[in-house]
């Protein structure tokens, strides 16, 4: 059975990208600064259940309902999904990708 809930795991990173060293509250699943991921999760956000551990690239963002959403495509392995940006998230990298 796979489980569908939100698991919150407060984890500090520091992006394999930018160096930029990131305090995680819980919900944090990328670099607040340049937006990059890692493929850590695999069936729901927060389970770090992912064996690929790729470069997850921020390709596009929409905003809608007053959210900004961000698309990521993995550099390894190729699986593609949405995440909601950060309130910390750097807005011109943002509006840079999208809107």
């Amino acid at each position: 059975m796979i489980r569908r809930n939100f698991v919150r795991k407060k984890e500090n990173f520091v992006c394999e990208v930018c160096g930029f060293e990131t305090i995680g509250d819980g919900y944090t699943d990328h670099c607040p600064k340049c937006l990059w991921g890692k493929h850590v999760d695999e069936n729901i956000p927060g389970d770090r259940k992912s064996d690929c551990k790729g470069l997850m690239e921020p390709i596009m963002v929409i905003y809608d309902k007053g959210k900004f959403r961000i698309f990521y495509k993995c550099v390894e392995c190729g699986k593609e999904f949405w995440v909601r940006a950060g309130k910390d998230d750097n807005r011109d990298e943002l509006l840079r990708l999208g809107c």
